[in-house]
């Protein structure tokens, strides 16, 4: 099992395609099971302000051959901080990142982004249709309900 930040200092990756994502071996392969990670202060910038937005970012996945290393997810949505991006591409791309380089079984992204202008965005995409006996819980984000 190589990986480059795991029980080693790593400073925080100058942007998304900077960072490196590790992957170990799966210790259940051959078990049907979810993984969620949630990120509830996630930053990026408007690409047309460089204001900063703010989400919550919920990632569920079922594993294939391997699983992502969690400091190293950590560090790829950090570098996000001062990436811009409208809400979308930085949802979507980052679900695309992790299944195209994991190739789980399946894998689904919320991006529940807070509002900028009066409007919130909550932006979803999974890989396909989840796998049957999946269990898939709610990813327990309430709607935007500003100060009511």
């Amino acid at each position: 099992m190589e990986t480059t930040h795991l029980g080693k200092s790593s400073a925080l990756p100058a942007s998304p395609s900077e960072a490196t994502l590790n992957y170990v071996p799966n210790p259940r392969p051959g078990d049907l099971y979810l993984v969620r990670f949630a990120a509830p202060e996630f930053t990026s910038l408007c690409p047309v302000t460089g204001q900063p937005d703010f989400a919550h970012i919920v990632i569920d996945y079922a594993p294939g051959e391997t699983i992502v290393e969690s400091k190293s997810l950590k560090l790829f949505l950090g570098a996000f901080r001062n990436h811009c991006g409208f809400h979308e591409d930085v949802t979507v791309g980052i679900g695309k990142r992790l299944f195209d380089e994991m190739k789980p079984r399946w894998l689904r992204i919320g991006g529940y982004w807070y509002p900028r202008g009066g409007m919130p965005i909550d932006v979803f995409w999974q890989s396909a249709a989840p796998p049957q006996d999946l269990w898939l819980p709610d990813q327990g984000v309430q709607p935007y309900r500003g100060r009511g």
